[in-house]
């Protein structure tokens, strides 16, 4: 038996087993990828002060850290079930079940898939499976691709496959539907791009992006968009052109493509073909939580948090004792967030064990503190309402569960 099982190897679970290891508790992680990382082993960009972001470098800081403090890290291990039995919690794999006291579950998040038609020919991917394929594997997706779908995700890969050598020849939208939804809106999709269009590469982008949030000048922007698109590091970014069809026989040809007026529908007799060998489809983001669906915790949608997530604290404890969640399941934002997270969840899982010490209060606090410093000075947010989206948890936490956020963090379990 363990003292804490944490599922997921990624910078939240990581940065948790440490902070956990660092107060003497018996921790393993699981993880079913070949190496622990999670998705900073994607991870290769330039921060708005200079300095570069190598995911990997970080990884590896955070795994060589984690093995002095004798934390076991077991890759290759699936989780498929986890419940409660008495005091303790049962987390059963393709490798048998694990027991432990405390279970921090850092699941991350997956990519929602938006289909083309088309979409299951030799060639289509989704945009983070370019980011591992790329920077990961170091497998080369294409010569001349196209993404269909335009985030700040999208843009992030983008630069990372421009790094690579590999040419993302254009960035169109997704056909209007009621999967694709607001991706498929020209207004919305510039309306979140806004928020981060103080990176633009171009000093005349971020000029121009002050005045686009006001509605009207928005909408008369999108009327006089230009067809060739705005270049992003030198690749066009279509919002008036839409993805109807991915084509090829036995692997991707080239993407059938539409003009669209403002509000997204198809402008019939405009389609174009755009040749490519591979095509990345780029849905967002939303939170990984299934596995605390089904040890029973309860769940609230808030969009602004990227969807579905379960209940938690500040503390990142759910209403489930002993049940803790780090990162992106609690809402979409960058791996640096996840780690800060992590810290939190370890060191209150320490608490909540008995590991008491006269400093651990005040670090968890200090731990606390850090995770709302790092999202102010985060330079870029996946979801613009983010900081919205936590005062609704917290809320939610504080007023509907009726839990005062001191209470489980003193219960002992033994």
């Amino acid at each position: 038996m363990r003292d804490v099982i944490i599922i997921g190897a990624g910078p939240a679970g990581l940065a948790g087993a440490i902070a956990c290891a660092s107060y003497g508790l018996n921790v393993t992680i699981l993880d079913e990828f070949i190496k622990p990382g999670g998705r900073l082993l994607g991870q290769l960009h330039q921060d708005p002060s200079g300095e570069w972001w190598n995911g990997i470098k970080e990884a590896e800081r955070l795994h060589q850290e984690a093995k002095k403090l004798s934390v076991e890290i077991r890759c290759g291990v699936s989780v498929y079930n986890l419940e409660k039995e008495d005091f303790l919690w049962n987390v059963h794999t393709n490798a048998g079940t694990f027991t432990a006291t405390h279970v921090l579950v850092a699941t991350g998040a997956a990519e929602y898939p938006i289909p083309v038609p088309g979409w299951t020919l030799p060639g289509v991917m989704s945009i983070g499976a370019a980011q591992v394929m790329t920077n990961v594997h170091r497998v080369e997706v294409g010569k001349k691709g196209i993404i269909i779908g335009a985030n700040i995700l999208a843009f992030a890969i983008l630069n990372e496959l421009q790094l690579a050598g590999i040419k993302v020849d254009r960035i169109v939208l997704p056909e209007i539907s009621p999967i694709s939804q607001k991706s498929g809106e020209p207004e919305e999709v510039l309306k979140s791009l806004l928020n981060a269009a103080h990176l633009a590469p171009s000093p005349l982008l971020r000029f121009g992006s002050k005045f686009m949030k006001n509605e009207s000048i928005r909408k008369l922007g999108l009327q006089f968009y230009p067809k060739g698109g705005v270049k992003i590091n030198g690749t066009p970014l279509q919002l008036r052109k839409a993805a109807v069809e991915i084509i090829g026989k036995d692997h991707v040809e080239g993407v059938r493509v539409a003009d669209v007026d403002v509000a997204g529908a198809v402008i019939p007799g405009s389609e174009t073909i755009y040749e490519a060998d591979f095509v990345c489809i780029a849905g967002g983001l939303y939170p990984l939580a299934e596995l605390t669906a089904v040890a029973g915790c309860p769940f609230h949608y808030v969009p602004e948090l990227g969807g579905h997530v379960p209940v938690h604290s500040e503390w990142m404890e759910t209403p489930l004792a002993g049940l803790f969640v780090a990162g992106n399941i609690t809402g979409i934002e960058s791996g640096k967030i996840a780690m800060a997270q992590g810290t939190v969840a370890g060191l209150a899982i320490a608490k909540q064990a008995g590991k008491e010490s006269g400093t651990i209060a005040q670090h968890l606090e200090k731990a606390i503190q850090n995770v709302r410093t790092v999202r102010q000075q985060a330079a870029i947010q996946f979801n613009p309402e983010i900081q919205n989206g936590r005062q609704n948890m917290k809320e939610i936490w504080e007023n509907k569960y009726g839990i005062n956020k001191d209470s489980l963090l003193n219960e002992q379990i033994v």
